[in-house]
């Protein structure tokens, strides 16, 4: 993971997914939280939710931020938000690693996050697919515009 370098374009969008921690279905029940967490992260960001699909334990997004740069902190700022103010109850039966308690982690959400930089339409087209379809792939719902944490709904 040292030699991982991700790509800052200014212009480009990100396709980004975000999951809990060991998997904790816990954004659909705390679906309010989760949607200020973003309004929190777009006050001290500009950037587009250009599509989102919120599945109960990670969610993908595609971002068109102004400052391609800034796209890390939009990300911690959604993550730290959500976890400071999600009740305990959620997340205080998981284990975590000492490493991770030591730092003062909050067993809520995956330390790193995945991260594809979109490179053309037909990149965009196949993640808008990937995430139209999710909520399908999981087994949630029949239909993808059944789903009602998608930007694809109706």
């Amino acid at each position: 993971m040292a030699n991982y370098k991700r790509i800052f374009i200014d212009g480009y969008s990100y396709f980004i997914t975000i999951v809990t921690h060991k998997r904790n279905p816990i954004l659909i029940k705390n679906i309010e939280l989760l949607r200020e967490s973003f309004r929190v992260s777009k006050c001290r960001y500009c950037y587009t939710i250009n599509a989102i699909v919120i599945m109960p334990d990670h969610f993908h997004m595609i971002i068109t931020p102004q400052k391609s740069e800034e796209y890390p902190h939009i990300i911690r700022t959604i993550k730290q938000y959500f976890s400071k103010n999600c009740p305990e109850l959620y997340y205080k039966h998981l284990y975590q690693s000492w490493s991770r308690d030591k730092k003062g982690y909050l067993p809520v959400w995956q330390k790193r996050y995945y991260e594809h930089t979109i490179r053309d339409e037909n990149d965009m087209f196949e993640k808008f697919q990937y995430m139209y379809h999710n909520p399908v792939k999981h087994g949630y719902v029949d239909a993808s515009d059944q789903w009602l944490y998608s930007s694809f709904v109706k």
